[in-house]
């Protein structure tokens, strides 16, 4: 079996170490300041190994997107132990350990619409509005798909500014964010039961992640 830079030996384990290295090289440095052949020195093969597993660099940052994320956010939407409401608002949970959104990052540098990598990041993110739109509706809120785009373009500023400022945004994101889905989902909506004293559902969430 032939050898890989480092003499470690190629074989199945090969195309994970290339995501693997891609994951660590296009977050601390870019995507475009990422060359193949210091990733295949990471990855520990050849490059003749890493174009046996993605014909071209377009593919494999395509596929370093899709490995991020690739339910959608299933530990938020598709949670039972929260109430719609509460589904909402944890999406703005986001740790500071978090990787800030590799699809705008991507989409920034690459500048090109029809890059591969560029059409994933657009189709993640339609979906992101989409399963906001749909737990809105769940909550009972009287314009669900404004909702939706509205704490879908909340959490894309968040992610910015974050990323821009290196400081945290996302529990100021939070608070917007209830004020928002207070006022879109009235307070005698069927999907938001009342308590004894007559207040609506369950109390928030904490949010912000920490």
């Amino acid at each position: 079996m032939e050898k890989g830079p480092l003499g470690r030996r190629r074989g199945r384990g090969a195309r994970e170490r290339i995501l693997s290295a891609s994951q660590q090289l296009f977050r601390d440095q870019g995507i475009n300041r990422t060359g193949m052949d210091q990733l295949c020195a990471v990855a520990q093969v050849s490059k003749r190994t890493a174009y046996q597993h993605f014909t071209s660099k377009d593919e494999l940052v395509a596929e370093y997107l899709r490995r991020f994320d690739p339910d959608v956010m299933p530990g938020v939407f598709d949670r039972t132990d929260l109430t719609p409401r509460e589904r909402l608002l944890a999406a703005f949970e986001i740790p500071a350990s978090t990787p800030l959104c590799p699809y705008l990052a991507a989409a920034v540098e690459l500048h090109d619409p029809q890059h591969p990598a560029s059409q994933y990041a657009r189709d993640y993110k339609t979906t992101i509005a989409a399963r906001l739109t749909e737990t809105a509706r769940e909550a009972g809120a009287t314009n669900p798909e404004q909702l939706g785009e509205q704490l879908a373009l909340l959490i894309d500023g968040a992610s910015a500014r974050t990323r821009v400022l290196n400081s945290e945004s996302f529990p100021t994101a939070a608070a917007i964010a209830a004020v928002l889905i207070d006022n879109a989902i009235p307070a005698s909506s069927p999907r938001q039961p009342s308590d004894d004293r007559g207040t609506t559902g369950s109390a928030p969430v904490p949010v912000g992640g920490q």
